[in-house]
């Protein structure tokens, strides 16, 4: 298998500026990447506490409003959320955002979720950290009945509702979902509801544990569908690291800039991880 590759953190930092962002997404897209995925935290800690992964005054744009603004300055490549934390959000209203940033783009979304772990983000707008896994999974749920049922309905512990519909539907049938995260309940989630994982600053080793790990869990659920595994190395990559990450599964890898960096640093950095530079899918 040889991998694709990915850019993250393109709506944070140096990035969160309409003009260097629009041109880091085309430089992607012209290069091959196969998609462009935006980081999501309403509010972090000030100041900055564990576990929070970054300061409080650094800029990060809203994932959705990113996306659509990707959408409108790219054609081809994929635009994905990674990853939402969406027990902290209703799921309806992100459903009909998703639906519409994958209209706006013509079908390239990839809805990458999370159950999350900043508690004093969660607490800031409301939501327990207890249970937020049980919540997680009602919403995910709820949003595809919205996306895909004929008569959506849904009835649980944090969302009820029926006897309402939301058009246009998604573009895509189904929207693909990633779950992010690197715990067991976490993989068990992807293995349950995914369409695939995405597992965040991985090296080789790491990598290759988590996914036996996660190969245990897909065999404990019995799922038969395969997985789309989506990696962010916390290595630098080269055309034999990048066939190491194929050679173990991994469909696509999600190169992550350096915090701090300045715009021409991040764009010399998507140069050098271009697909045909690294010996990786072009797209």
């Amino acid at each position: 298998m040889t991998p694709s590759i990915g850019l993250y953190a393109a709506n944070m930092r140096a990035l969160a500026s309409p003009t260097e962002a629009a041109r880091v997404a085309r430089l992607a897209e012209d290069l091959g990447y196969d998609s462009l995925w935006v980081a999501d935290h309403v509010v972090v800690p000030s100041p900055r506490v564990p576990p929070s992964p970054m300061e409080p005054t650094e800029a990060l744009l809203d994932p959705v409003v990113s996306l659509t603004f990707f959408a409108a300055h790219t054609s081809r490549i994929k635009l994905a959320t990674g990853v939402l934390v969406l027990p902290q959000r209703n799921p309806l209203i992100l459903a009909k955002q998703l639906a519409s940033v994958d209209v706006l783009s013509g079908g390239r979304l990839v809805a990458g979720v999370a159950a999350g772990y900043l508690e004093p983000e969660l607490r800031a707008v409301g939501v327990p950290l207890e249970r937020r896994g049980a919540r997680t999974d009602e919403h995910l749920a709820a949003m595809r009945s919205l996306w895909h049922d004929a008569s959506p309905t849904f009835s649980g512990e944090f969302v009820q509702f029926s006897g309402v519909d939301a058009f246009p539907r998604p573009v895509q049938n189904p929207v693909p979902v990633v779950v992010g995260g690197h715990s067991r309940l976490a993989l068990r989630r992807a293995a349950r509801f995914g369409d695939g994982w995405f597992g965040y600053l991985l090296g080789l080793r790491a990598a290759r544990e988590h996914l036996a790990e996660l190969a245990s869990v897909v065999a404990e659920v019995g799922r038969s569908l395969p997985l789309e595994i989506t990696v962010t190395p916390s290595r630098r990559l080269d055309p034999d690291s990048v066939g190491e990450y194929g050679g173990m599964g991994v469909n696509r890898l999600v190169v992550a800039p350096m915090p701090g960096w300045s715009v021409a640093e991040i764009e010399e950095f998507v140069r050098a991880n271009a697909p045909e530079r690294i010996g990786a899918a072009c797209s």
